[in-house]
């Protein structure tokens, strides 16, 4: 399904470039740049990735200044990210953003950066660096593009980022619960109260929070000293 949204994305982008018209002319049997895009786009299509790549590249290194080589930028990092190369596609985009920071097609590349690490994200058990980085990149979008309709596709993903990192919170937390290493514990639960809230977690966490605190209170109580009998008294001394 992924696949095809971005298929049918990079077709909604040669059917809105104001010179279309080129695409009926072309003559396929030349290595024109709209013709190397071409075959680059069918390959693509059929799930050839590796030869969809070194087609956009051609056209990226022999035509840069061709109306389709911007295409062939978002093609390269499409290719990769379609296969599951998620490190080379998050560079490609990467490339693309820093390269033409006002490009109508930004909100479409910082969405598919967010992608690159989402689709890497880990276990709640597991390090969570992934998982902060897809976060930031979403809320990156939200901020520049925040009428984008990739803003609006970032809306479920960012709750699932936020849920993640506040599962694992919860996840250490309850390991130092169960360890008896209350402080540690508490500063885990309500840093979910404070940053993770309204996501699913807050009626264990208050329950986990009252027990905690009730921990620590019996461990900070002052302990009675047992009573002693004090000692017998020896005889009394005449004079």
């Amino acid at each position: 399904m992924c696949r095809k949204k971005v298929f049918l994305f990079i077709l909604a982008l040669l059917l809105s470039l104001s010179g279309c018209a080129w695409w009926k002319r072309a003559d396929m049997t030349k290595a024109t740049p709209e013709a190397l895009y071409q075959q680059g786009y069918n390959h693509y299509g059929k799930g050839r990735y590796d030869k969809a790549i070194k087609l956009f590249q051609r056209v990226k290194e022999e035509y840069p200044l061709s109306q389709v080589a911007l295409l062939a930028e978002i093609g390269i990092a499409d290719s990769h990210f379609s296969q599951g190369e998620y490190t080379e596609a998050e560079m490609a985009y990467n490339d693309f953003i820093n390269l033409h920071p006002t490009n109508e097609n930004l909100p479409y590349t910082m969405y598919q950066l967010g992608m690159c690490h989402y689709k890497q994200m880990s276990s709640i058990d597991r390090d969570q660096t992934e998982t902060l980085k897809a976060r930031k990149e979403f809320e990156r979008l939200n901020s520049r593009f925040p009428g984008s309709k990739f803003s609006f596709l970032t809306e479920k993903k960012l709750r699932d980022c936020k849920k993640r990192l506040g599962e694992h919170e919860f996840y250490v937390g309850y390991f130092y619960f169960k360890t008896k290493r209350y402080k540690a514990a508490l500063r885990r639960f309500e840093t979910i109260t404070r940053d993770y809230a309204n996501l699913g977690l807050d009626y264990k966490v208050s329950y986990f929070i009252r027990e905690t605190r009730k921990h620590l209170a019996e461990e900070e109580a002052p302990k009675k000293l047992p009573e002693t009998t004090p000692p017998p008294e020896g005889p009394r001394s005449l004079w």
